[in-house]
């Protein structure tokens, strides 16, 4: 039986509370609380979905909450998944922003977040021997997973390459016979969605550079354009925006991209929420308040409008695409990458709580990050490995896990 609207709203009302630590561990909590603990959601079709919405442009976590509420309730439950997963984030990004913009840099916000940092690593490690122990049920699989790492963690293959191998190999290797499938090809629905939702996205951004230009239409044109092209996960898509928003369009200081990705990385809701801040602060700079919330507004408006598109245009052919057997074989291939890209991006998130220093090395063919060892954090460590004992051994829920964090990192800091 599906839940009710009011059970959904509640549901993803405290995971959009809770959703600390960018999308590895946003995915992993989606996953323990809509899969196992209430079974809204089939392991298959989450897998399937979660597979479809890391080959969409855009935060795959969010677009994956906005797709649960849609299975379950249509085009409302969409709304309802999506706008809850983004908005607890975009308020506490919104309010910390204006309290950046107005009196600087705030070291006693890094401190309290200093411990559910750690946390988050501990979240990150659940997600992904969660996901590799369903995805990974074959030594074919495993292979798949390991590749994706080293060529992620060790040659910096860009992730869209990584993704469309897993997918053309899934695809040539899969030989089952096809499923017999009843329903109708949702073309009404798709081109409904399509109409709707890119009159939504794009109206609002014609009237903006007809009626803003200068700074606030660039930013209405760049934003979108972020949502179009950044394929390549959170990561990849903060490390190029940070480069265009500082080198290029000068909107920021380096310094400033930086406090601001490290805000987005210690909130709730997805990482892409950086958007927010960045657009809050270049605009306050220029003209107060009033134009940092009309640019936030904007930011906001134009990066998660089109996962709105995506989904609901896309949505309707998941069924399809898993039924075919070689598009369901490029869809488990992909699955199985996934686990890999989790567990670089586990390694990556932990090198930046647990070391003061990590070093990018380029020398061909290498392209990795690797941590100082002489600059270990004893502390952030210690909260980490209590966090996963808790949530491992003790299965205790997210929120004692990071409230405890939180407060141990905010004592950490006082001492």
């Amino acid at each position: 039986m599906p839940p009710t609207l009011t059970d959904l709203t509640r549901a993803f009302a405290r995971i959009g509370l809770l959703s600390f630590g960018g999308p590895a561990a946003q995915i992993a909590m989606m996953h323990r609380d809509i899969v196992d603990d209430r079974k809204w959601v089939s392991e298959k079709d989450y897998l399937s979905a979660l597979s479809f919405c890391m080959l969409l442009p855009g935060p795959e976590a969010m677009q994956l909450a906005t797709w649960i509420g849609w299975r379950l309730h249509g085009t409302l439950g969409g709304l309802i998944a999506g706008l809850l997963f983004v908005l607890p984030g975009a308020v506490v990004v919104l309010a910390l922003s204006m309290i950046y913009a107005a009196f600087g840099q705030i070291p006693l916000v890094a401190a309290l977040f200093t411990g559910v940092q750690a946390a988050v690593v501990a979240i990150v490690l659940e997600a992904l021997l969660r996901v590799a122990k369903r995805a990974l049920k074959s030594r074919e699989y495993w292979v798949i997973a390991v590749l994706a790492f080293v060529a992620l963690f060790f040659f910096g293959v860009p992730f869209p390459v990584l993704i469309l191998a897993a997918a053309v190999y899934g695809y040539a290797t899969t030989r089952t016979a096809a499923e017999p499938l009843t329903t109708p090809h949702p073309y009404g629905e798709t081109i409904r969605a399509v109409v709707v939702w890119g009159a939504v996205w794009l109206i609002p951004l014609g009237l903006i550079v007809l009626w803003h230009p200068g700074l606030y239409a660039d930013m209405a044109l760049y934003f979108s354009k972020l949502a179009v092209i950044t394929f390549g996960g959170a990561y990849a898509v903060l490390a190029w925006m940070s480069q265009t928003v500082v080198a290029q369009m000068g909107w920021l200081t380096l310094r400033q991209m930086m406090d601001g990705l490290g805000l987005a990385e210690t909130t709730p809701g997805p990482l892409i929420l950086v958007t927010e801040f960045v657009a809050y602060v270049a605009a306050h700079q220029r003209d107060g308040v009033a134009g940092g919330l009309f640019a936030a507004a904007i930011a906001l408006w134009m990066t998660f409008a089109p996962c709105f598109l995506w989904i609901f245009a896309g949505a309707p052919w998941i069924a399809r695409l898993t039924a075919a057997p070689r598009l369901s074989g490029a869809l488990r291939a992909i699955t199985a990458a996934v686990v890999g890209v989790i567990a670089n991006l586990s390694i990556w998130f932990a090198a930046h709580v647990f070391f003061a220093r990590v070093t990018r090395v380029d020398a061909f063919p290498f392209h990795m990050s690797l941590p100082d060892p002489a600059s270990f954090n004893l502390i952030p460590g210690l909260i980490a490995l209590a966090s996963a004992y808790l949530l491992l051994r003790l299965h205790q829920s997210l929120a004692l896990v990071l409230a405890g964090a939180a407060i141990a990192g905010a004592a950490a800091s006082l001492l």
